[in-house]
């Protein structure tokens, strides 16, 4: 390959990896098998920490997928309720625990300052091309239970990483995530990555034969994008400058 080829090669990356968008609404036509397997195939070749690869991957779809996702939605409408309804609904939830997370409790905190601007900025604009006000609590409930229908996906991944390695696991399976979201685009696929659905482990957990050294990462919605507004949406992508560090400065 000529120099000229390679500059072009590059730069034809750089277009596609920009033109990646986290799908949210799906069309229920179904992923062929051989291609659920191709992109996973495509994801494996990410690098990782001393080969380990320590995670694994649920491939939730058919029936298995609907009853996950029905127990998801039983479970996201009583916790809704108990956010926006009144004493009696938080008292349910407190005596019931229906609802309440099995896996990733933490997930629910604050984000510290630092990093609060970035995701209240995306809420903010997400939600007004969706048409929902800022104090509308109910519909953006009902809008966060998308997540729980896997946004019409007819495959959603579950990914599980090994708890000995702790953030090298996480990093690996980012790492794979990201080959997994690029090779679903290069198909004509969706993908968008859900923190959302890793506080019920227990759910897939009766769906799978889960190894105990394993924890639930997120999911990954697959499927074919269809045309909505909301296929379109594109986060704030920070510039170079706002992620490398300066050097010190002399201090003599």
């Amino acid at each position: 390959m000529s120099k000229k080829q390679e500059f072009g090669a590059a730069s034809e990356f750089s277009k596609f990896a920009a033109s990646r968008r986290s799908t949210r609404d799906f069309s229920s036509k179904p992923v062929p098998q051989e291609l659920i397997d191709q992109i996973i195939t495509d994801a494996l070749t990410a690098p990782s920490w001393s080969n380990t690869r320590p995670f694994k991957i649920a491939v939730a779809q058919g029936e298995v997928r609907d009853r996950i996702s029905a127990e998801f939605l039983k479970r996201w409408a009583a916790l809704s309720k108990a956010r926006t309804g009144g004493w009696l609904d938080k008292l349910r939830l407190a005596v019931t625990r229906y609802g309440l997370p099995t896996s990733n409790a933490g997930m629910a905190k604050p984000y510290v300052a630092e990093l609060r601007p970035r995701a209240q900025r995306v809420g903010k604009e997400l939600y007004a091309m969706l048409g929902v006000e800022r104090g509308d609590a109910k519909g953006r409930d009902a809008q966060w239970a998308r997540n729980y229908e896997f946004f019409g996906a007819p495959v959603e991944l579950f990914i599980y990483v090994h708890k000995s390695l702790g953030i090298y696991a996480a990093s690996d399976a980012g790492l794979m995530m990201q080959n997994l979201s690029l090779s679903a685009h290069a198909h004509g696929l969706g993908a968008c990555a859900q923190g959302a659905v890793g506080i019920w482990d227990d759910v897939v957990r009766d769906e799978f034969d889960v190894p105990g050294e394993y924890r639930l990462l997120c999911g990954v919605a697959i499927g074919y994008p269809t045309h909505a507004k909301v296929n379109t949406f594109q986060a704030h992508r920070l510039g170079v400058d706002e992620v490398t560090l300066p050097l010190k400065q002399n201090t003599l």
